[in-house]
């Protein structure tokens, strides 16, 4: 097809040739460089064609250009990516251990989109991956909504890769290691799995529930592992195949109130390294049979100064009970108000609960202080708060999945998000950053710090040209928390921030003396005119 007139005469650059695509695009007419010459025997030298280097579109020549993001974003959020990487780092190691690469990389991007984006829907999670360095720390990964539901479910089949993971993540644990045990209800009304059942609760709320079971390091302030239970089971019925299906064996288990420490007996009997502390309820006959509210002796607590005492049992097991002074005058008071709104006081029940109130008694086998036991379950409340961050900040009260496999795969990834958010928690607490913020503030002050992506692959400096329309206020909070360092000032600012010192007015000329001048008399009226 032969190439019009004016095309060809259009002014383009030299050594190229127009081809006619034959096409009604704005592309029609293409123009190609021209890499040679082909010399053949007997014939004309031949040109060798190169690439299009370029378009002519009305009557003008427009070189070739990349598509238009071709090459993805240019400006990602950044800083609550960043943290995440930094505070993972070991749990992506034993994943890489456990799964395949491309899974071990999709479970920690699901996690970490969970922890910035709190009760993100599976059709959401591409969205967010692909606006979130997320994509850039977790590359390569296929995260639409059938690619997560799928992995979820190969997750929760693979019972065993499960197990490697937790673990892996008990080889931190010791014989002086104190671990809390504790369950959490998740509203599941799936009609389609066996774990979604009526708890007691739930019975009152008309919801279903699933029942998990979390094994909590104290001292570290995070869960080692955890378990997926129905929803009508009893905690001290999942505790004894927790323990064995996890591999529990050192350090000190700490149960909640009115655990039948017969369930784990066996299990305790079985690994000498392992111990129990339980509180035992208030009604129990070992209180009164042996005189555990005669206390022994006192100590200081965080708040008050606590009454104690100890007593060995014949199973070389032991009593500790104690008695706060603040918590039994908040008791009475409750009790009386109670009775006040209720108009149902009666001295008999007052007199039988008024010894009781602020005592609480363990059951232990360990041989311990008594302030050391009651430092121990202090700290056993951190576990509360994990949950209180799982139910509230997390927003990982509700499952929204489908099927046994999906639940159980799903809540794994809510264990790595709820490790990641205790670190993040800690973190920014030792850092005094919850004065001024809440954790949510935190999360979305993290999110709103953008970047180039083409960056350096390097520490941040908070006075680069990558940042994008990021606050000063929240370079700040990324400077405090190591995600970028903080402008260096030389001597010549600070000198100029501060200004030029004041110098102090020096006098000049006679002193005057104190008080007000004496008045002079005109010379004005003494001339003579």
């Amino acid at each position: 097809m032969s190439i019009p007139e004016e095309i060809r005469k259009v002014k383009r650059p030299v050594n190229t040739v127009v081809i006619d695509n034959g096409t009604k695009t704005p592309f029609r007419y293409a123009v190609r460089a021209r890499k040679g010459v082909r010399y053949v025997p007997g014939k004309c030298a031949q040109p060798i064609m190169g690439e299009v280097i370029g378009h002519i579109i009305d009557g003008v020549f427009v070189p070739k250009v990349a598509k238009t993001a071709v090459c993805g974003p240019q400006e990602l959020s950044y800083a609550g990516a960043a943290l995440i990487r930094d505070l993972s780092k070991d749990l992506k190691t034993d994943l890489l251990k456990c799964f395949p690469a491309d899974d071990a990389f999709a479970i920690m991007a699901i996690a970490g989109l969970r922890v910035l984006y709190p009760r993100i829907s599976c059709r959401r999670y591409s969205t967010h991956y692909l606006r979130s360095f997320i994509s850039v720390f977790f590359p390569g990964i296929s995260i639409s909504a059938n690619s997560v539901c799928n992995l979820l479910k190969k997750v929760g089949i693979d019972t065993q890769k499960r197990r490697d993971f937790y673990l892996l993540r008990m080889k931190s644990v010791t014989d002086s290691s104190h671990i809390a045990i504790d369950g959490t209800l998740v509203q599941d009304n799936s009609t389609i799995n066996d774990l979604s059942k009526f708890s007691y609760k739930a019975k009152k709320k008309g919801c279903k529930e699933i029942s998990i079971l979390y094994a909590f390091d104290i001292d570290k302030m995070e869960p080692i592992c955890a378990e997926v239970f129905p929803g009508n089971n009893i905690d001290s019925t999942t505790y004894k195949s927790f323990i064995k299906n996890n591999k529990i064996l050192k350090g000190t288990i700490i149960t909640d109130k009115g655990f039948p420490v017969s369930k784990i007996k066996t299990v305790l009997e079985d690994n000498p390294q392992l111990h129990y502390l339980t509180p035992i309820k208030r009604n129990d006959k070992r209180i009164e049979q042996y005189q555990m509210l005669d206390f022994q002796g006192v100590f200081s607590s965080k708040d008050a100064s606590i009454y104690y005492k100890k007593h060995k049992l014949s199973d070389n097991s032991f009593l500790y009970s104690f008695r706060d002074p603040k918590l039994t005058a908040s008791e009475d008071f409750d009790f009386a108000d109670r009775a006040n709104r209720k108009n149902d006081y009666d001295i008999e029940t007052y007199n039988k609960k008024k010894d009781l109130f602020g005592v609480i008694v363990f059951e232990s086998d360990l041989d311990a202080t008594a302030e050391q036991i009651y430092r121990v379950y202090e700290d056993r409340w951190l576990l509360e708060l994990v949950f209180k961050q799982y139910k509230r900040d997390l927003d990982l009260d509700i499952s929204n999945v489908q099927g046994d496999y999906s639940v159980v795969g799903s809540e794994f990834i809510n264990f790595i998000a709820t490790i990641i958010t205790c670190r993040i928690f800690k973190k920014a607490n030792q850092l005094d950053l919850f004065k001024n913020m809440s954790y949510g503030d935190l999360i979305d002050d993290l999110n709103s710090a953008w970047r180039k992506t083409a960056a350096p692959n390097q520490q941040p400096q908070s006075d680069d040209e990558y940042w994008v329309h990021t606050m000063p206020s929240v370079l700040k909070t990324l400077e405090k928390l190591g995600l970028s360092d903080p402008v260096e000032i030389t001597n010549q600012q600070e000198r100029k921030k501060a200004g030029r010192p004041k110098k102090k007015p020096e006098f000049v000329g006679p002193k005057r003396s104190r008080g007000r001048p004496k008045k002079q008399k005109s010379t004005i009226s003494s001339l003579n005119y």
